[in-house]
């Protein structure tokens, strides 16, 4: 332990006497060395993602500390560059989510910026919606997203609904890092701040036109779907209930079913460990109730309700769809569905996320829609989205996704959105049920039309403080020695995103990629196979994409094994 890090765990010795749980993690610590230097051998975190981490005692781990002094470091940027500042608050059903929320909410008003803020867990993207629908120049949200009970998070948002980009963010942080933890922070007291007008509840009309906005985008209000579709939904005892079904029932999908064990939120997560929809076993309760009730579709939203999985009927039981088929599937119902209808815009425009599905490119290039491809986080989408409204051309916009489940289909939030993706998706799926035709189906026939492609993803953990440097060892390492081959296949190309290159290995030339730098390395192979390989933002993994190009499943599956192997005992070494 460095002589740093020992007087940052006595600074906190002496200063939150007041507070009983972190005090006693502290006395609990005290001679565990290396639980303190996990604690104390940085600062969360701050980036385009805001904070995210294990709560806890410590400037690494979320607790009522690090959130106010972010949120002073955030105040004093909002103030540097507004007149009369306003946000607006929201958070989910994560452990101290609501504590988090309210202590951000009284250092924003002691430092006279007005805040609004919703009276109940709402899903994330009701959160971008309200900043636009009241006017803030800013919001946050209380939230871990997908990760484990044990972590919980602090996104910020901008005056456009959009998560901060990396200028913003790299502003703020500069002002997070002047605020002491402990004397640089003002703050007031909740009722002191209510009753001097500092403090507001978001009231239900906001809700209310965030799902008129959200209905908005239904492509088949008309009676050609059958909305007698069978669903089963679960919110994993997360934040989507109310709005989800809500939406569905509007748009008069009634024939729902909620998982009970998952219905009522709980930060605990007690049926599912890692309440991610990406993960079958978050899945397992809702894929019970499908089968028993012989349902058509399995929606699963996380915790903060901007994301869905899904399963669907098949002959043997439920397939689930991964992210990226989920994607494509959308993009070709709604292309089939605006070209029937004639309401397919000019020049439409499809926005994803490097990682996602490449084939996704093809589909998009022969309905005539152009393909944005951007760095990994929706946020990057919402830029996008801000970028068509300045030149008046949002209803260009027809969908944007990532393969982490994330999709949105309007510009009425500028972020991915779990209740606008419900909603499409049963839409979807009674579309092609009225014409004779599963979902299955209609990926079967993509497969035959365009090659069968398989796109996993693999995570390794690299937890504390030697985790994070090694991660950085191995992106080092691998820019040193660019592998030539991977599986007996030669790489073509390799994109660095944080050098901003692309490497053409046949031709020798060097082409300037025009996205903002990220710690992203892609190696394109000789047979449009793929290797993308980064360190998370937000957790402390390594993520690997691979999107193996083959003539069926069965060979492709076998393909990946292979760059598994290979990248496993190469480039990771664990």
């Amino acid at each position: 332990m460095t002589e740093e890090v020992r007087e940052r765990y006595e600074q906190w010795q002496k200063n939150i006497c007041g507070d009983d749980e972190l005090t006693a993690e502290l006395i609990a610590i005290s001679n565990d060395d290396e639980a303190v230097n996990d604690r104390f051998y940085r600062e969360l975190k701050f980036g385009t993602g805001g904070l995210r981490g294990v709560i806890g005692v410590g400037t690494n781990r979320m607790n009522v500390y690090t959130v106010a002094r972010a949120t002073q470091g955030y105040c004093n940027y909002l103030n540097g560059c507004c007149e009369n500042p306003s946000v607006a608050i929201a958070y989910d059903s994560r452990i101290k989510s609501d504590v988090f929320a309210k202590t951000a909410a009284r250092v924003f008003a002691a430092n006279g910026i007005h805040v609004n803020i919703f009276t109940e867990l709402m899903p994330t993207p009701a959160l971008s919606f309200a900043i636009r629908y009241l006017k803030c120049d800013g919001g946050i949200v209380i939230t871990a997203s997908h990760n484990p009970s044990k972590y919980n998070g602090y996104k910020v948002y901008g005056a456009d609904g959009c998560q901060i980009t990396t200028k913003a963010a790299k502003d703020i942080y500069l002002e997070i890092e002047k605020v002491d933890q402990f004397l640089g922070v003002k703050t007031i007291s909740w009722e002191k701040a209510a009753r001097e007008g500092h403090i507001a509840d978001i009231e239900e009309e906001v809700v209310t036109a965030y799902l008129t906005a959200v209905s908005s985008q239904s492509l088949c209000k008309d009676d050609s779907i059958d909305r007698e579709l069978s669903i089963v939904y679960t919110p994993l005892n997360g934040s989507g209930l109310k709005c989800v079904t809500s939406c569905l029932k509007k748009n008069g999908f009634n024939n729902i079913s909620v998982v009970e064990e998952q219905r009522e939120p709980d930060g605990q997560f007690p049926t599912c460990p890692y309440p991610n929809p990406e993960v079958r076993e978050a899945l397992e309760l809702g894929l019970r109730d499908a089968k028993r009730l012989d349902s058509d579709l399995l929606l699963a939203t996380d915790p903060d309700c901007d994301r869905v999985g899904i399963a669907v009927k098949a002959e043997d039981g439920y397939t689930l769809l991964s992210g990226n088929e989920v994607g494509m599937l959308l993009l070709v119902y709604i292309c089939e569905r605006r070209i029937e209808s004639g309401n397919m815009p000019e020049k439409p425009i499809l926005m994803k996320s490097i990682v996602s599905i490449d084939m996704a490119d093809r589909i998009a290039r022969d309905y005539g829609v152009e393909t944005v491809n951007v760095l990994t986080g929706f946020k990057f989408i919402g830029e996008q989205i801000g970028l068509l409204e300045k030149k008046g051309e949002t209803g260009r916009f027809i969908l944007g996704f990532e393969e982490s489940y994330g999709y949105l289909t309007g510009g009425y939030v500028r972020d991915k959105d779990g209740v606008n993706a419900s909603l499409m998706i049963c839409e979807m799926c009674a579309y092609y049920k009225a014409r004779g035709m599963s979902l299955l189906d209609v990926l079967k026939q993509l497969y035959q039309k365009y090659g069968y492609c398989l796109n996993t993803q693999h995570c390794y953990e690299f937890e504390g403080a030697a985790g994070n440097e090694m991660m950085q060892k191995i992106m080092d390492k691998l820019r040193g020695s660019m592998p030539s081959v991977f599986a007996d296949k030669k790489v073509v190309k390799i994109n660095d995103y944080k050098e901003s290159l692309e490497y053409d290995c046949l031709s020798g030339v060097n082409n300037t990629i025009d996205l903002p730098k990220s710690n992203v390395l892609k190696f394109i192979l000789e047979d449009y196979s793929s290797i993308i390989i980064r360190p998370s933002g937000t957790e402390p993994k390594i993520k690997v994409y691979f999107s193996v190009i083959a003539l069926d499943k069965e060979a492709a599956e076998r393909m990946e094994i292979h760059f598994v192997q290979e990248v496993e005992r190469n480039i990771i070494q664990k």
